[in-house]
């Protein structure tokens, strides 16, 4: 299921988009909001797939939203003015439904979702193979990657930085961190924040908010993973 919200400053049309959402079977709606800066709170908290959100709104605009999130999810925007439309895609949004539309629309933009849904998540990661490596699709090949040797991943949007220990720059994979954490976890990795994936075996410190794997990286710990990462430290703390 992809998950979704709904931004739009008019209840009336809040109301019928999240109706629309609620009626698509590969859409699930976790919240809607009648303003961006409410929509704000709830995109940093939760994994969200996908939004739609009307473009001319008070306080903050839909497309000045879009473009202040580091990592965006995948955007439709619903707007009554086609002018916006050239900016909208100038912020990689997936599609543009213009006020008023219909079911119709929605199925529509729901199935070019879904195919953006499933190019993100699809088996670009192979499973973990006997010699504990995986292989990942960057730069149109495809690349071999020891487990041992990854010290980081950091989200990029739809993309991933993958840090290791035997190239100099980070290797870019268009693929989701849910994926990556579902293929690393059982592998000594753990998921400290929404933008990072480390490898535990590379801690070197840990203070309240950051975990340091050397001089120069040093990773914030988000509230939502702080629980399972001193739970984790807890069980490997030595007192007398």
């Amino acid at each position: 299921m992809i998950r979704c919200i709904a931004i739009d400053d008019e209840p009336l049309a809040l109301k019928q988009i999240s109706k629309y959402i609620s009626q698509m079977p590969d859409l699930e709606l976790v919240g809607s909001c009648q303003s961006a800066i409410e929509a704000q709170k709830l995109v940093s908290e939760g994994e969200i797939d996908a939004m739609f959100i009307d473009i001319n709104m008070p306080d903050l605009n839909g497309l000045d939203f879009v473009r202040s999130l580091e990592q965006p999810p995948m955007v439709v925007f619903t707007t009554a003015y086609a002018e916006y439309a050239l900016e909208g895609y100038k912020v990689n949004a997936v599609d543009y439904l213009l006020k008023p539309f219909g079911l119709e629309d929605m199925k529509k933009t729901t199935d070019k979702l879904k195919k953006q849904y499933d190019l993100i998540n699809s088996a670009m990661v192979s499973g973990v193979d006997e010699d504990n490596a995986i292989y990942i699709k960057t730069d149109y090949k495809i690349v071999r990657i020891e487990i041992s040797s990854i010290r980081y991943i950091e989200a990029m949007s739809e993309y991933l930085r993958i840090y290791t220990e035997d190239s100099p720059k980070a290797l870019v994979a268009l693929l989701s961190m849910k994926r990556m954490d579902e293929h690393l976890k059982n592998h000594k990795f753990m998921r400290i924040h929404r933008s990072y994936i480390i490898n535990l075996r590379k801690i070197k410190e840990v203070s309240r908010s950051h975990v340091s794997l050397d001089a120069e990286t040093s990773l914030p710990i988000g509230d939502m993973y702080k629980e399972a990462f001193n739970a984790y430290i807890s069980a490997k703390f030595l007192t007398k």
